[in-house]
């Protein structure tokens, strides 16, 4: 029970990532709101960890929406009485990985809006919060093409760059008030967001060949390291960047 008595909101936490953490948050004894615009996906993950005797609470958030995450965070205060823990796992990726010559302004600034624009409201409504109960723990979930490139999507490099460095930003702001900032970077994951592009036997192929343990990832791999930043056990961790990807960056 490493998060015993400790209430999180984890966006995105309908599938994948999100999830993954929401569900195991929940067996380590979090009360854990659900955020996601998936409706349906979230009502059913509200109703199975229930079932389990667990606390959930799904609650409907457009990560891009200002007054959706005020609303989101209030309510959690009215039903748990306190925030310690928010986890920025929503996520898009642009179709097709363009080329930057091949990038429309449009889809530039959809990645943008939720991939950066997200985290940075989600950490900025979670503070105050965090601030009365005497500390808490922002995870922002960024992806190993935060920290490196590759020959497509350089929309979502620059959105998942933008988190790496917020997150140090913010950490360096708020560790004088215990407010722990991290980013966790996952590589090639099997998640809904990634399941056409990985469908296709050839990028399969190629990302697993890129990743040293021989494997494509899953969502519980990146939960447990989101888990371990969640805890008191990461008490002494801030500014970080924690990788999550076979090995595949330290090529």
């Amino acid at each position: 029970m490493r998060l015993e008595g400790k209430v999180a909101i984890v966006s995105g936490g309908a599938s994948g990532i999100g999830e993954a953490t929401s569900r195991l948050f929940a067996r380590e004894g979090a009360s854990v709101v659900i955020a996601d615009v998936n409706d349906e996906l979230g009502g059913v993950l509200e109703s199975d960890i229930k079932n389990g005797g667990q606390e959930a609470a799904y609650m409907h958030l457009d990560v891009t929406d200002e007054a959706q995450w005020q609303r989101v965070v209030a309510a959690t205060i009215n039903m748990y009485a306190r925030l310690d823990i928010v986890v920025n796992s929503a996520g898009i990726s642009v179709p097709g990985r363009p080329m930057t010559e091949d990038q429309s302004v449009d889809g530039w600034d959809a990645v943008m809006a939720v991939n950066a624009r997200g985290v940075f409201l989600g950490t900025k409504h979670a503070i105050p919060e965090m601030r009365n109960v005497g500390g808490g723990s922002v995870i922002n979930i960024s992806s190993v093409y935060g920290n490196v490139g590759s020959r497509g999507g350089t929309a979502y490099h620059a959105s998942k760059g933008a988190v790496r460095t917020f997150s140090k930003a913010a950490a360096i702001q708020y560790a004088d008030e215990q407010i722990r900032v991290n980013s966790v970077h996952p590589g090639f994951i099997d998640t809904p967001m990634t399941a056409g592009m990985h469908s296709q036997p050839d990028v399969h192929h190629e990302r697993v060949r890129k990743t040293p343990l021989g494997r494509m990832g899953v969502p519980s791999d990146i939960a447990y390291g989101i888990l371990y930043l969640a805890s008191e056990e990461s008490s002494f961790v801030t500014g970080s960047e924690l990788i999550i990807d076979g090995g595949m960056t330290a090529q």
